[in-house]
């Protein structure tokens, strides 16, 4: 059944307490900026401590990924991440509904890497991470550049039509992550993609590889692509300024990529979302569970 067969079934009632929620979030959405900040930083706490749905999750990958930090340091910085989290909502309500001349400030730092990448015409695979910032600064990025994005649905149909269809309404172009022929072709075609190869699953373009020093099952599709389009890997990362605005910063394209060894290149692809995790590590996305089924031979962390 077609994704787009399933639409109709929506306005069921089991679905209506989405719609409900998502009204709400819209409805929160027209409150001033610092306002919708201090909501999240309430829903976080309340979520962290009286909801502790992935708390363990979270907790394990934080202790996994920075061991020299101390117990209470770890905590400190999860439930910073739970407030990351809350807030992301909000972000994503704006990111999908908020007139870009009101969205909150932001500043794009290597421009120009970008330009030249489209510029040559050959399609840009746009490298990035999960981070709680993804959906509004994704936005600022459509409103700067002609990029499409990778999307996955997320478990709730509502939700997932509603996000569909918003990066379809901002994006040139979004693809279904399953779609390999589908990326394949929209980079032939000259579009710049976004792209996160950060959140492994077992695949024939898989590896256990190191990712914060612990093994992970780590995506090595970044290279294929790159051979198979010639599209420059052209690295962006976003973060959330204590002050409220947003800074982005695109990289000069991976030089010397890529290269004849897959797990080589994804190595090299994971320090460098290690480097930019670490400058604010609880607006990582700690909450997947990224050191999961590894296989025979590594411990069930979770």
């Amino acid at each position: 059944m077609s994704r787009a067969s399933e639409q109709p079934r929506l306005w069921l009632p089991q679905y209506w307490p989405a719609w409900a929620g998502l009204g709400l979030f819209r409805l929160l959405n027209r409150l001033p900026w610092p306002v919708q900040r201090a909501l999240a930083r309430s829903l976080g706490w309340c979520v962290y401590h009286l909801v502790p749905i992935r708390r363990h999750v979270v907790l394990t990958n934080l202790r996994l990924c920075f061991p020299e930090k101390s117990g209470p340091e770890i905590r400190a910085l999860a439930r910073a991440h739970y407030g990351a989290l809350a807030l992301g909502l909000f972000e994503s309500c704006a990111g999908w509904w908020t007139a870009a001349a009101d969205l909150p400030p932001h500043r794009i730092q290597g421009r120009e890497h970008l330009e030249a990448a489209l510029a040559a015409g050959r399609g840009v695979v746009v490298l990035t991470a999960h981070f709680t910032t993804l959906e509004i600064c994704g936005r600022y990025m459509a409103e700067a550049f002609p990029v499409g994005c990778l999307y996955r649905d997320p478990n709730n149909p509502v939700v997932a039509h509603l996000m569909r269809k918003q990066r379809e309404r901002h994006m040139v172009i979004a693809v279904h992550f399953d779609d390999l022929k589908g990326l394949i072709r929209a980079l032939r075609a000259g579009h710049a993609i976004w792209y996160a190869p950060d959140q492994g699953k077992r695949t024939k373009q898989s590896e256990i590889l190191p990712f914060f020093g612990v093994p992970a099952i780590t995506n090595t599709a970044t290279t294929k692509l790159a051979e198979m389009t010639g599209a420059p890997v052209v690295p962006y990362f976003a973060r959330r300024e204590p002050d409220g605005s947003y800074t982005l910063t695109i990289l000069p394209p991976l030089a010397d990529f890529p290269t004849a060894d897959a797990a080589t290149d994804a190595v090299r692809i994971s320090r460098l979302i290690e480097e930019h995790v670490r400058l604010a590590p609880e607006q990582y996305f700690w909450v997947h569970k990224r050191f999961k089924a590894r296989g025979p031979g590594y411990p069930e962390v979770y």
